[in-house]
């Protein structure tokens, strides 16, 4: 049984790697644009099912195969993180979650013979505050600007990051537990069947 990952992120393929998974990559570029006044938390699994629908209205011939797709979005207080335009929208992400909390919310779509089945994760990561100084340094890195809210879990924002609450994958961007039960669960599909 074939597994396509519709996502050209390179964490969400270091996860399925690491759980040894063998896949095929097929990025997709897919509508993201959200209704207005949608949560975070039912935007990533219309945004994860979008990709997913995209990637076999492109190619109808995978209909057989296992697609994966998912998108990761932050949130704080009520409002959605994205990945940031620029310094400056990295910069205002940062100051937000400095001292608080937020939820990453990561939607996963897996699409079989027709069928859309989705899930939802949410974790709540903990910053510390962050100086003025630290925040410049952070954003004069290349790491926030392929992120939902500005920052990676796994890289140097690790060093201000007080806790995680939930399953660390799906802050990563890839929650690997529900893919297996969604899976299992949807499809009757086990994860040692994947070739």
């Amino acid at each position: 049984m074939k597994l396509i990952l519709a996502s050209q992120s390179p964490r969400r393929k270091e996860i399925l790697n690491s759980v040894g998974l063998n896949f095929e990559v097929m990025p997709v570029d897919a509508d993201e644009t959200l209704p207005e006044g949608i949560e975070a938390a039912d935007a990533v699994t219309l945004l994860a099912r979008r990709k997913a629908k995209a990637l076999l209205d492109a190619h109808p011939e995978l209909s057989d195969s296992v697609i994966l797709a998912a998108d990761t979005l932050v949130e704080c207080f009520g409002e959605i993180l994205g990945k940031p335009e620029d310094k400056e929208d990295a910069r205002r992400m940062l100051t937000m979650l400095c001292g608080c909390g937020s939820a990453v919310h990561t939607g996963v779509c897996i699409a079989y013979k027709g069928k859309f089945a989705t899930t939802l994760e949410t974790a709540y990561v903990t910053f510390d505050e962050m100086s003025a100084e630290e925040i410049e340094d952070y954003i004069s890195t290349d790491e926030p600007y392929d992120k939902a809210g500005g920052y990676a879990v796994q890289g140097r924002a690790a060093l201000y990051i007080a806790g995680v609450t939930g399953d660390w994958y799906s802050v990563v961007g890839l929650p690997i537990h529900a893919v297996k039960n969604l899976l299992d669960e949807e499809y009757g599909i086990r994860i040692k069947e994947i070739d």
